[in-house]
C-alpha cells in the first residue's frame, strides 16, 4: 500500500462532503444577511436625509412665526425687472407690503430694492399702494433701502417712502421714459424680401420695424413718451417735494451713485437694512414677508432646471437662458 492511500481514504469518509456542503451554505447565507443588512443602512439613511431636507426647507417658516411674535422690524425685497408674472411684480411686492404693514409687531417697514427698473403700471401700482398703507398705518414708519442700483421703474417706487438710505456706490436716479426698436427697411430691401401688411385703421402697422418711419407717428410716439415721463417726474416730486434740488439734470435719465444721490435730493441718507432696522426703527430684529414660492412650485422648478442641465451636457452642450 503506498503512502498516499490512507491520506485518500481519510478524505474520502462518508459525511465530509456534506459537512462542507453545510458550511458554503452557512457562510453564503451570513453575506446575504450582510448584504441585507447594508442596503437597509442605505434606505434608513436615505430616508433620513430626505427628512431632515424637508425639515429645514420648514424650518424658516416657522422662525419666521417666532420672530413676528416680538417686536420685529419687516422688509419686503424688490429685486430684478418690474413687471407682471415676475418676481417683482405689483401683485407679489404688494401682498408683501400688506402683511409686513398689518402685523401687530412690526415696528417698521423696509422695502429692499435692487432692481433697474420696469413697467411704468406696475411701478405706479406699488407706488399708490405705499401711499395708501402709509396713511392707513401713520405710526409705523416706511423706509427704502438700495442695494446695487435702483433706477426707473425702482425709484418710481422708492419716492413715496418716507426716507430713502444707499450705499455710497448704489446706482440710483434714471428718471426717464424709453421704447426701443430696430428697423430692418435696408436689409429686406438688400435681400429682395417683399413686406405684406394687412391692417384695418390708418396707423395700426405704426412702428413696423420692416417699413420706414413715418414723421407724424414719430412725433405721436415722443408724446407718449413725453406723457409718461411727466407722471414720473411728478410723482417723484409728489414724494421727495423740498428734498429735491434744482438741477436741470434731475430728470434727464441720467444715473449716479448714493453719495451724487444725496446731494440731490434723491436720497437722505448712506444705509443699509440692518442699519436702518437698528438705528432709525429700534428693531434690530428683520422679518423677511418678501411672498416666497410654493415649496412644491419651487421644487418642480428646480427639478426641471436640474433635469435639463444634464439634457444639455448629454447632448453636448449646457442649456441657457439670458
Amino acid at each position: 500500500m503506498s503512502e498516499d492511500e490512507p491520506t485518500k481514504k481519510k478524505s474520502e469518509q462518508p459525511g465530509e462532503w456534506e459537512r462542507d456542503m453545510i458550511r458554503r451554505l452557512a457562510f453564503q447565507a451570513v453575506n446575504e444577511q450582510r448584504r441585507a443588512r447594508r442596503w437597509g443602512i442605505f434606505f434608513k439613511f436615505l430616508m433620513f436625509a430626505y427628512l431632515v431636507a424637508i425639515l429645514l426647507l420648514y424650518l424658516p417658516s416657522v422662525e419666521t412665526e417666532l420672530e413676528t411674535g416680538k417686536k420685529h422690524t419687516a422688509m419686503v425685497e424688490l429685486k430684478g425687472i418690474i413687471a407682471p408674472e415676475k418676481e417683482a411684480s405689483a401683485d407679489n411686492i404688494i401682498d408683501g407690503l400688506r402683511d409686513a404693514f398689518e402685523a401687530d409687531n412690526s415696528a417698521g417697514v423696509i422695502l429692499r430694492i435692487n432692481s433697474p427698473g420696469g413697467s411704468p403700471v406696475q411701478a405706479g401700482y406699488i407706488n399708490d399702494e405705499i401711499r395708501r398703507l402709509r396713511k392707513k398705518y401713520p405710526d409705523k414708519p416706511f423706509y427704502v433701502v438700495i442695494s446695487d442700483i435702483c433706477a426707473s421703474g425702482g425709484y418710481y417706487v422708492a419716492s413715496a417712502a418716507d426716507k430713502i438710505y444707499a450705499d455710497k456706490a448704489s446706482i440710483v436716479g434714471s428718471i426717464g421714459v424709453r421704447m426701443d426698436s430696430f428697423g430692418f427697411v435696408k436689409a429686406i430691401d438688400k435681400l429682395g424680401i417683399e413686406r405684406r401688411l394687412l391692417t384695418a385703421g390708418e396707423h395700426k402697422g405704426f412702428l413696423d420695424p420692416f417699413l420706414p418711419l413715418k414723421p407724424d407717428e414719430v412725433e405721436q410716439v415722443h408724446k407718449l413718451l413725453e406723457d409718461i415721463h411727466q407722471q414720473f417726474i411728478e410723482t417723484v416730486k409728489k414724494g421727495r417735494g423740498d428734498r429735491l434740488k434744482d438741477d436741470p439734470l434731475l430728470f434727464s435719465g441720467y444715473v449716479w451713485t448714493g453719495e451724487e444721490a444725496i446731494d440731490l435730493g434723491l436720497v437722505d441718507e448712506l444705509g443699509s437694512a440692518d442699519y436702518v432696522a437698528r438705528e432709525v426703527i429700534g428693531a434690530e430684529t428683520i422679518v423677511d414677508y418678501t411672498p416666497q414660492e410654493d415649496l412644491l412650485e419651487k421644487f418642480s422648478k428646480r427639478l426641471g432646471t436640474a433635469l435639463g442641465h444634464e439634457v444639455g451636457k448629454v447632448l453636448g452642450g449646457e442649456l441657457q437662458l439670458r
